[in-house]
C-alpha cells in the first residue's frame, strides 16, 4: 500500500516538499502529460553535499547500479514509487522527459522521519513506521526521533519560518511534555531536527506506544508509532517453578533410595529382639 504523500509548495522559493515516515511507501509525481511517457522519462537523485546526480531511471529503464534499485519503481503516469522508505532515502528527486528536447518536470524533496533507540536489542526494529523492542521495567530508555531533511537550511530555519515541530506524544495525541516522567529535549544535528524522549520503563509500559509527530502550521504531514513490549514474566516463572519441583522430585526420590536399605535392617532388628522376649 502507497502512502498517502504530503506535499508544502512554495517553501524558501521551492516546489514540492513530500514528508514521510520510515518504513511507509512513497510515491513522487512527475505531472506527466504524456500519453505514452516510460521511455521518454529520467528521475535523478541527489544528496545534500553530494552534488553529483545519480540516474535511478534512465529513459524508462531502471539503474540497477543503485542500492535501491529494487525498491524502485515507473509507474504508468511516470510517478515514482519507492518501497520501504529509509532515512538513507532522503534528498531531492528530478524528474525529467525528453520528447524534442528536455522537460523538466517537478523538484521533489523528499523528508524522512525516522526514530532510533537506545538501548537497542536483538528484536528492535526501527526501521519501520511501527517498531517494538523487547526491554523490561525499571531500565531507562531513549528514544530519538530525527527530520532527514535536503534543503540545507537549519532545523531553527524550518521550526522559526516555516513553522515545523516534531512532538512525542502519547496514543490519545497527548503532548508528552505535559508528563514529568518524560524527558522531552529538542536539538539539531548540522540541518536535521532532532526530538529525544528519555523515560524510565514501568510494568504497565508493556504495549505502551509513543508516536513521533511531524506537523507544518499546525497542520499533521507524518508520524511514526513506536511500541514496547515486555517478554511475558509469567513464562520464565512457570520454567522457574516447573524446573524446582523436578528437583524437589528428584531429591524425595533419592532420599527413599538410600533410606529403604536402613529401614528394612532396623525392622529385622526390631523383630528378632521380641522373638527374644
Amino acid at each position: 500500500m502507497i502512502t498517502e504523500i504530503y506535499c508544502v509548495s512554495g517553501i524558501s522559493g521551492m516546489k514540492d516538499h513530500v514528508f514521510i515516515s520510515s518504513g511507509e511507501n512513497v510515491r513522487l509525481s512527475c505531472n506527466n502529460a504524456l500519453s505514452d511517457c516510460k521511455s521518454k522519462t529520467t528521475w535523478t537523485y541527489n544528496r545534500f553535499r553530494h552534488p553529483a546526480a545519480v540516474a535511478l531511471i534512465e529513459l524508462g529503464i531502471k539503474n540497477k547500479d543503485t542500492e535501491k534499485h529494487e525498491r524502485l519503481s515507473l509507474e504508468s503516469d511516470c510517478s515514482l514509487n519507492i518501497k520501504k522508505v529509509t532515512e538513507e532515502d532522503y534528498g531531492l528527486y528530478r524528474c525529467r522527459q525528453f520528447v524534442n528536447g528536455q522537460k523538466p518536470g517537478p523538484d521533489v524533496f523528499l523528508h524522512v522521519l525516522h526514530v532510533s533507540v537506545s538501548p537497542t536489542s536483538s528484536s528492535s526494529s526501527s526501521s519501520s513506521s511501527s517498531s517494538q523492542t523487547e526491554i523490561s521495567p525499571g531500565r531507562s530508555v531513549t528514544l530519538s526521533c530525527q527530520l532527514y531533511s535536503y534543503t540545507g537550511f537549519s532545523c531553527d530555519y524550518w521550526v522559526s519560518s516555516e513553522g515545523v515541530e516534531l512532538l512525542w506524544v502519547n496514543q490519545a495525541g497527548v503532548d508528552l511534555k505535559t508528563d514529568s516522567r518524560y524527558q522531552i529535549l529538542s536539538s539539531s544535528d548540522q540541518y536535521h531536527c532532532i526530538i529525544t524522549l528519555t523515560t524510565t520503563l514501568l510494568n504497565e509500559d508493556n504495549n505502551r506506544e509513543w508516536r513521533c509527530r511531524l506537523t507544518h502550521r499546525n497542520q499533521l504531514k507524518t508520524s511514526v508509532r513506536y511500541t514496547v513490549k515486555y517478554s511475558d514474566p509469567g513464562e520464565t516463572e512457570v520454567s522457574v517453578t516447573a524446573g524446582s519441583l523436578y528437583r524437589v522430585i528428584v531429591s524425595i526420590v533419592e532420599i527413599a533410595v538410600f533410606a529403604a536399605p536402613t529401614v528394612i535392617l532396623l525392622q529385622i532388628i526390631c523383630a528378632r529382639r521380641a522373638g527374644e522376649f
